[in-house]
């Protein structure tokens, strides 16, 4: 298991209130795979909480992946939906969980807000002053 995601699991806790902002009850058991043994963490969402252990447990929603693909997602080199959509990983159960669970994963490197891009093409000029010479 690589040190980005044990990393990213224990920042869990202390991340949740500033990303969970709307109303979400669930748990979501991930099921990391990596030179023939898994890894399982069990992730408990709750109001603006989440918990999480290494438990093997009944879950709403099940994510499998390879652990070197859940490394990537955790530092941002790749995205989680990309992913399944390659079927690189597969989710079974309340898909509702992990379009909740993907808001920790972090951006790619260099992604920037589409607003801010905006803002910059569409901002005017700053007006310099003139140098007082007679026009």
């Amino acid at each position: 298991m690589g040190e980005a995601t044990e990393q990213f699991f224990a920042s869990l806790p202390a991340r949740a209130p500033d990303i969970l902002r709307g109303p979400i009850d669930g748990t979501l058991q991930i099921n990391l795979f990596a030179d023939g043994h898994t890894e399982h963490w069990f992730v408990v969402l709750r109001d603006r909480e989440i918990r999480v252990s290494r438990e093997q447990r009944p879950a709403d929603a099940v994510w499998e992946s390879s652990a070197d693909l859940f490394d990537r997602l955790v530092t941002g080199s790749a995205q989680g939906v990309a992913a399944m959509l390659r079927n690189d990983t597969t989710l079974s159960g309340n898909v509702l969980l992990f379009l909740v669970f993907r808001a920790f994963f972090p951006a790619p490197p260099g992604t920037r807000d589409p607003r801010a891009v905006v803002r910059e093409r569409h901002t005017p000029p700053p007006i310099r002053p003139q140098s007082g010479r007679p026009g």
